[in-house]
């Protein structure tokens, strides 16, 4: 932890959901539990269920019993160390649209975190296709899922976008996982503004719900800048990996007009939609 910075507290399950509630009157329905098994499965079980009010929704736990990252693997967190929550959003996109929305999320996620952070906090940042970063420290993950709603084609999809954004124990899990993580008290150490856990989840709830809008009425494009003013890879020699094995190397060069990232070699820029990115230590 940050030295003299005082980590963010959560409140009460209740206490939290009350001010949600307060500032996001355009979500439907907002929850707040003690401990769940995931906060993305369950509003998917809820989707496909076709229960419940209009969407968007929101649910968000203090504690994960079975969190996934991408990829299906496990999320590392206990009680009060991880912000973690979830969103459901209505979408009519096509089929061939909603891979878009995983690096979207990221992009309005991290805008949201800079937004609260404030001008001193520009190591904010986004690895694609959306983990939000410190530097070169992973800060949050972000989870997209989607599921096609009840009632057949023209009553469209159900997005899921959750995240967990680390509070505390930056040095801990950086030890336990080998690689370098980040904690939000080393961002509020920088941009020396105070914010709650309802900032962040606000935040990014509204931006989330935006992006969304914004996807259905003008596509990816829109993006690209927007993609580029947080782009943590720009113009770094990077490798494209799958189950660890090299499948390309070259420079990230931004993304397409579908959000895939572009790997630039001599041979052209290559369009990568799936695959594991690391960044290519130079010798």
């Amino acid at each position: 932890m940050s030295d003299h910075v005082r980590p963010i507290d959560l409140p009460a399950p209740e206490a939290l959901a009350r001010e949600l509630g307060s500032r996001l009157p355009v979500f439907q329905d907002i929850a707040w539990t003690g401990s769940t098994g995931s906060t993305n499965a369950d509003l998917l079980a809820r989707a496909r269920s076709g229960a419940g009010v209009g969407k968007p929704w929101l649910l968000g736990t203090h504690l994960q019993e079975t969190g996934r990252g991408r990829a299906g693997r496990p999320w590392q967190n206990r009680s009060g160390s991880t912000l973690m929550f979830s969103c459901a959003f209505d979408v009519h996109l096509p089929a061939a649209q909603l891979p878009a929305l995983s690096p979207l999320a990221g992009v309005a996620a991290c805008e949201a975190l800079r937004a609260v952070a404030g001008p001193d906090a520009r190591g904010l940042c986004m690895k694609w296709p959306n983990d939000v970063q410190w530097h070169d420290a992973k800060l949050a993950g972000v989870l997209v899922e989607t599921t096609r709603n009840p009632g057949g084609r023209e009553a469209g999809y159900t997005v899921v976008i959750g995240m967990g954004v680390n509070l505390i124990d930056a040095a801990e899990l950086s030890r336990t996982l080998g690689r370098e993580v980040a904690d939000w008290t080393q961002v509020q150490a920088q941009s020396h503004r105070l914010a709650t856990a309802a900032d962040l989840i606000c935040a990014s709830a509204t931006a989330w719900h935006e992006a969304v809008q914004t996807l259905e009425r003008n596509g990816f494009a829109a993006f690209r800048q927007r993609f580029d003013q947080v782009d943590a890879l720009a113009g770094r020699t990077v490798n494209v990996l799958e189950k660890g094995d090299i499948l390309l190397s070259g420079a990230a060069s931004g993304v397409d007009e579908q959000g895939r990232l572009l790997v630039r070699t001599p041979e052209g820029a290559t369009p990568i939609s799936v695959g594991e990115i690391s960044i290519r230590r130079q010798a």
